[in-house]
């Protein structure tokens, strides 16, 4: 991972040498390696004219890559911000019914074309990483990169103490397991929950299993990224240390913890 930000990289793929297609796009920021490998699949990419969909192509230096018909080349220089995201806003590249866009909050001077590592959901708010590195996407987003995530989440009713009990222990939902490895709690209605995974909409669906409504839902740390007093809807780039501690954050195993 690279740990200094916004630096000069070289252009093209290096030399002579092959690189698989979705490598490629991930490197010139159209989207993660797995987003990529989708858009592939969809017959979105195509190399000197013609559509390819197969996962093993590879591209040379000279190729001309397009994604929907738009020239996708190597960027410059590499962005990693952290934003506040406020509620109603959509971590996605557009939306058929117009609603807000997160990427739009980001600094209009970043000219390069940003993407969020991950998601919140729409009435969700607070910490989203945003990229053009598709490498550092792709490491962060998998499944075994053990990054915890931490929130915040204020319920409609008090919260029995068997919901944190059973979310720590474990609860199956129409047959996908849903687990906490911390959770503190700060109020008849609020808790603090660390989740590993982070499967799509997990605390809501677990919150709703116990009939209980999230009224206000934050994020507040990704690994060793911390929301702090980051305004709502305002952004920031991380700095190296950050970058570097996300890398060792990846490497480290995950570490189950108990209800405080």
């Amino acid at each position: 991972m690279r740990n200094v930000l916004n630096s000069k990289l070289p252009g093209g793929t290096g030399g002579d040498v092959a690189v698989r297609l979705q490598a490629y796009l991930a490197r010139a920021g159209v989207a993660s390696r797995r987003a990529s490998e989708r858009l592939i699949a969809a017959g979105r990419v195509s190399v000197n004219g013609a559509v390819v969909t197969e996962m093993g192509a590879k591209t040379l230096p000279g190729d001309i890559v397009c994604v929907d018909g738009q020239p996708a080349r190597p960027e410059s220089r590499r962005h990693y911000i952290a934003l506040n995201k406020p509620p109603l806003y959509l971590c996605s590249a557009g939306d058929a019914e117009n609603r807000p866009l997160a990427g739009d909050l980001l600094p209009p001077e970043i000219q390069e074309r940003l993407y969020s590592i991950g998601r919140l959901d729409y009435r969700s708010r607070g910490l989203i990483l945003f990229t053009n590195d598709g490498m550092f996407a792709s490491k962060l987003g998998h499944p075994s990169s053990n990054i915890e995530k931490e929130y915040i989440i204020e319920a409609s009713g008090a919260i029995d103490g068997g919901v944190a009990d059973s979310f720590l222990a474990g609860i199956e939902i129409e047959g996908t397991l849903y687990r906490a490895i911390e959770i503190e709690r700060l109020g008849r209605k609020a808790l603090r929950v660390v989740l590993i995974e982070g499967k799509n909409r997990e605390l809501r669906r677990v919150f709703s299993h116990f009939r209980l409504h999230p009224v206000s839902l934050r994020r507040i740390r990704i690994g060793p990224v911390r929301l702090g007093d980051l305004a709502e809807g305002r952004s920031r780039p991380l700095s190296a240390a950050e970058l570097e501690a996300l890398d060792r954050s990846v490497l480290r195993p995950a570490v189950t913890r108990s209800q405080k």
